[in-house]
């Protein structure tokens, strides 16, 4: 039995700010540039949940299209369970040891989300999937493996699994051979000053994303006594004559903040905590290829991979946080708009306008 799930997008919020937008539409700009230039595009969507005798799963479509020649056909579409992406990424860091790969997100801990069927989470892994297969897509190395083509493009991956497992003890032996001929030398200072920035960047995003916890926690708690306080205008002002306009207002406007509150809560929730906890597996698996400049003899073509996989992480970096922040402030710009107009409320008395509170005070 098949049970289709939402795919989860995101409605377009209100307009914003003119100054803010046109930030936000600049920062896309590189993107769009980088856009003409690719020749690999990946796309994960469509999740399912399959529900068998033995287990429960959920899968989720492949879509690929590219013009390279590695690819027989221009398109393909494919369904990939969670399982078949951690293939991929062992894979890869057997046949590319020398290369930053991709984190994968954990397989079954998001924060706050007990139910892994739930549709929250099945978002929230997804768009983590995707992240990760568009990494791979544009990363000018990985991108021509051929287990990611296998992964993107096999029918029945099941068959190359097993196909991959008949060759991993005779490799795994030939691998004992070739290494043990090493002599280890002393690290070169270069990637023990990169493994040191790894560790404090780790240490503060993560520290970031435990406030970011924090802060979460508290506006749901805040969110939940507005949704109690603004009904209660509402009842006042039907026992109230000349105040009933403005107790309406006043309920109105407690109601607009719970909307905008409730809407950044879980923008914070779905964009900013994904992009921190990427990261810090970031952190954590650029560590692995650091290591492989212990084989001093192969040291160079390492050195040269490391460097490039580096640079290129930095400038992802660079890139993402830039949008991640702009676009918190954007929508935290929105959310004090919408409810800014609060403390400007007025009541018309007699033909004339007073502050709310003078009308509640009266000389």
């Amino acid at each position: 039995m098949d049970l289709i799930l939402p795919n989860g997008g995101t409605p377009a919020g209100p307009a914003s700010p003119a100054s803010s937008s046109s930030l936000l539409n600049r920062l896309q700009l590189d993107d769009d540039i980088d856009g003409e230039t690719r020749d690999l595009f990946v796309t994960v969507d469509d999740p399912k949940k399959h529900v068998c005798t033995m287990e429960t799963y959920i899968t989720y479509r492949i879509t690929t299209k590219s013009t390279r020649v590695e690819f027989d056909l221009p398109e393909y579409s494919v369904r990939r369970r969670y399982q078949d992406f951690d293939w991929l990424r062992n894979k890869l860091e057997e046949s590319q040891p020398t290369h930053l790969i991709p984190p994968l997100p954990e397989k079954f801990v998001v924060k706050g989300v007990v139910d892994r069927f739930s549709e929250e989470f099945v978002e929230t892994r997804r768009k983590a999937l995707d992240k990760f297969l568009k990494r791979i897509a544009d990363h000018p190395v990985l991108s021509f493996n051929e287990h990611f083509n296998v992964f993107l493009t096999a029918k029945d991956l099941n068959a190359h699994k097993k196909q991959g497992m008949a060759l991993l003890t005779r490799v795994g032996e030939s691998v004992k051979h070739v290494t043990g001929g090493y002599k280890l030398r002393s690290r070169p200072l270069e990637f023990a000053a990169i493994g040191e920035y790894l560790d404090t960047f780790a240490l503060k995003l993560g520290t970031i994303d435990r406030i970011a916890q924090r802060i979460i926690k508290e506006e749901i708690e805040y969110l939940v006594e507005l949704r109690e306080y603004g009904p209660v205008y509402s009842t006042w002002s039907a026992l109230e004559g000349e105040l009933a306009e403005p107790l309406e207002g006043v309920s109105a406007c407690i109601g607009n903040c719970s909307t905008a509150l409730e809407e950044l809560t879980e923008d914070m929730t779905e964009d900013f905590l994904p992009v921190l906890r990427e990261y810090i597996l970031y952190s954590d698996s650029m560590k692995v290829p650091a290591d492989v400049e212990k084989c001093q003899d192969r040291m160079e073509c390492f050195n040269a991979d490391l460097k490039a996989d580096m640079e290129r992480w930095q400038n992802s970096k660079r890139q993402d946080f830039r949008q991640l922040l702009m676009g918190m402030a954007d929508k935290n710009i929105q959310a004090g708009s919408e409810s800014s107009f609060f403390s400007n409320l007025r009541v018309t008395k007699e033909g004339s306008k007073e502050p709310f509170h003078h009308s509640l005070h009266p000389a």
